[in-house]
This record gives C-alpha cells, sequence and structure tokens, in this order.
C-alpha cells in the first residue's frame, strides 16, 4: 500500500507542475499578446482593449453560427444592422466591399428590383420601353436618362476611345 501512495503522490506533483507550467505559459502569452495590441496602430479595438479586444473578431466569426439559431438575423437591428455596418468597416478599412452571391435581403415584396438571366430574348410584343428617370428633380439642372442601366468608359477598364466608339456602334441607331 505504502508503494502505491508513493506513486500516487509522484503522479500529484508531477500533475501540478504540469498545472503550474501551463499556467506560467498561459500568462506569459497573455503578457506577449498585451505587448503587441499596444505597440500595434493598425487596429484601434486592440490598441485600447489590448488582449479583450481581440475576442471581438472571434465572436464577430461566431457570430454566424449563434445568429442562425439564438439571435437577430444580419438586417433586423436598428439603426444600423450588422449588413451595413460590416459593409461599412470594410470600406474603412479600405478592403473589397462587394458581396457577391445571393442576397440578404427579403425579395418578395412586390417592386423589389432582381437580376435574372433571360433564356429566350424577349419579344417585341412584350417589350415595354422604360420611362424617362430623372435623377435629381429639384436641382438646378436635373439629369434625365432613358434606360436604368447605362454602360460606361470605365466598365471596359478605361479602354481607348476607338475602342469605346467600336463597342457602342453596334448599338447606335442604324439608317
Amino acid at each position: 500500500m505504502g508503494a502505491f501512495l508513493d506513486l500516487l503522490d509522484g503522479v500529484l506533483d508531477a500533475a501540478m507542475m504540469l498545472l503550474a507550467l501551463a499556467i506560467l505559459m498561459a500568462l506569459i502569452a497573455v503578457v506577449v499578446l498585451y505587448v503587441i495590441d499596444v505597440t500595434q496602430n493598425s487596429q484601434a479595438i486592440r490598441k485600447n482593449y489590448p488582449v479583450i479586444g481581440r475576442l471581438r473578431y472571434l465572436f464577430e466569426h461566431l457570430g454566424v453560427f449563434f445568429r442562425q439559431y439564438f439571435f437577430a438575423m444580419d438586417r433586423e437591428e436598428l439603426p444600423f444592422n450588422r449588413a451595413e455596418r460590416s459593409w461599412v468597416y470594410r470600406a474603412a478599412k479600405g478592403s473589397d466591399t462587394t458581396v457577391a452571391f445571393g442576397s440578404t435581403r427579403d425579395l418578395r415584396p412586390t417592386g423589389t428590383v432582381l437580376f435574372v438571366n433571360c433564356p429566350y430574348p424577349t419579344l417585341e410584343r412584350d417589350a415595354h420601353p422604360p420611362e424617362p428617370l430623372t435623377i435629381g428633380p429639384h436641382a438646378r439642372q436635373p439629369f434625365v436618362t432613358k434606360s436604368f442601366f447605362n454602360i460606361s468608359g470605365m466598365s471596359y477598364g478605361a479602354i481607348s476611345i476607338e475602342r469605346c466608339a467600336g463597342i457602342c456602334q453596334p448599338l447606335a441607331p442604324r439608317r
């Protein structure tokens, strides 16, 4: 029985040493993260709230999974919803602000603009010419356009005038 107690005592001593070593390593990691956060200048949250500010990014990432079951969706909060705030954060960082593949908006209400492919050419009897659209109706010189969507020269990567004319030529009325 004495040998078993000695073995148990040795195991407990080793476990306590490992626990003390793990706590020491965790404290060293926190100190290193603190120094890194205080000396960096790229993220205000990490600078103002060292170490704890890092949790924000973890919770923001995990929030997608939590909102799925427990919390508000991306567009349910007021005055600025999560989708708008994340767009502003990306724009402020100079990141790409385009969001592709699907929408988080409700697309069922009447009047919602949808971009869909047309599997067959539109027949002339089904086409309705758009009404002129006035942008800035109360301005000194309002802009009136005959179409909703236009192609700018920048759409083709700022190509030459000759190339733009070649692209647009088929669109010109034929005589």
